[in-house]
């Protein structure tokens, strides 16, 4: 069965993105995110809400486009559409019995690509199996939280953790239910 895989950027107090989706805190080069660059050639399938797609607008994304060319893109929402959309992009609504049908297919682990009220739902529905933190050395403040705004708790086993240069670190862990 593929897991849900979790890789996101996260400021020390837990913020994925600031007031108005800003990532200006954020490393943006170096040897971390080339890593986790590399590390995102190894999946074939993304999952993201829509406020995660629609973000990719701001970096040239047209809409119905795939963010990662060779990945086939599954966007949960319940008011997108297109009206042409790039074979390899589905709009899905929410529904934990087409996550599930997701991961019993064949392919590679599928990456959850950012979205703190996406994670959110897929966290309480406990579907998300590995959690990959890209920690950056900063103070966010207020913002977008990591699961939204669930607040339940979870168990955690670290697997691996990486530093790179300018304090970036990279931690793994599978979510034990």
């Amino acid at each position: 069965m593929r897991r849900i895989v979790y890789y996101v950027a996260i400021s020390l107090d837990g913020f994925i993105a600031g007031p108005n989706e800003d990532i200006s805190g954020f490393k943006q080069t170096g040897n971390g995110v080339d890593k986790y660059i590399d590390d995102l050639k190894s999946y074939d399938t993304v999952i993201m809400g829509r406020k995660t797609y629609e973000f990719g607008y701001k970096y040239g994304l047209k809409p119905g486009q795939r963010a990662y060319d060779h990945m086939t893109h599954y966007i949960f929402s319940n008011t997108l559409s297109f009206d042409d959309a790039d074979q390899q992009v589905h709009v899905c609504t929410l529904d934990v019995g087409t996550i599930k049908n997701l991961k019993k297919e064949k392919g590679t682990d599928i990456y959850l690509c950012g979205g703190g009220e996406f994670a959110g739902w897929l966290f309480k529905n406990q579907m998300i199996d590995v959690l990959k933190i890209k920690l950056n050395p900063f103070i966010q403040g207020q913002g977008v939280r990591l699961f939204g705004e669930v607040t339940k708790s979870m168990q955690l086993e670290l697997k691996e953790t990486d530093e790179y240069e300018n304090g970036l670190q990279i931690m793994t862990y599978d979510v034990i239910h």
